[in-house]
């Protein structure tokens, strides 16, 4: 497991790993990132450079495992992605986990010819996958992903010989999924396929820049609800 202390308030400057910029006093983590897609199916929000930019928004140069870091500094607690976990004391019983952790919130962040910056949810660029086309000569009215808040799972460390351990997001490129893999840092609740028949969103690239765009990819981990008191110490208030 990653460990990393927590930084402050009283931090003022940013934060910086190879990549990545962590604001403390606005909670936030800016991972550089470049628009690598703009038609077609998707499996993933992000993936690192030169792994998956076929079926991803955003490419980042950055290490998943440094973006992890910086989530942590930020207070966020990661959990796991879905995985199948052997049952103690059975061989061949298998139990199913299913993805678990903090919500963050995802957007993408870029600066317009005339400088304004445009900060905008992730869910603005993503569909639901239209398998029927044009109906009846006019667009249909597809639906909106319906969140930009992802499940902080953290991916996994796995055995490496006598070597470090491997983090698998490194590894696979799966930064932030739509589908389930497995390895990836962030992800939806529950289990989702891979299949393409099953794919069930698309680019919307109607306010997406254009293809090569350098965009920054905001990570900001929601604030935790304070437990309310019990009505004892309500009443003695």
């Amino acid at each position: 497991m990653l460990v990393a202390t927590a930084v402050t308030n009283a931090v003022a400057d940013p934060v910086k790993l190879p990549g990545i910029e962590i604001n403390v006093q606005a909670r936030c983590v800016d991972v550089e990132a470049t628009v690598c897609l703009r038609e077609g199916t998707l499996e993933l929000v992000a993936c690192t450079k030169d792994s998956k930019e076929h079926e991803s928004i955003v490419a980042i140069t950055a290490r998943p495992m440094h973006v992890h870091a910086a989530l942590l500094l930020l207070g966020a607690e990661p959990g796991n992605p879905a995985i199948m976990k052997p049952v103690e004391g059975e061989e061949t019983s298998w139990l199913k986990v299913p993805p678990r952790g903090d919500l963050v919130d995802v957007s993408l962040v870029w600066k317009k010819e005339g400088g304004e910056i445009i900060e905008r949810p992730i869910s603005d660029f993503i569909v639901r996958a239209d398998s029927d086309g044009i109906e009846d000569g006019e667009d249909k009215e597809r639906e909106s992903f319906p969140t930009h808040a992802f499940l902080f799972a953290g991916s996994r460390l796995i055995a490496n010989g006598e070597g470090p351990r491997v983090y698998l997001s490194d590894r696979s490129g799966n930064l932030i999924s739509l589908a389930t893999f497995g390895d990836e840092l962030l992800c939806l609740p529950g289990v989702h396929s891979r299949e393409n028949g099953a794919l069930l969103w698309e680019i919307n690239a109607t306010q997406l820049p254009e293809l090569g765009t350098q965009v920054t990819l905001r990570l900001r981990p929601k604030m935790k609800r304070k437990r309310p008191s019990s009505p004892e110490k309500q009443l003695q208030k």
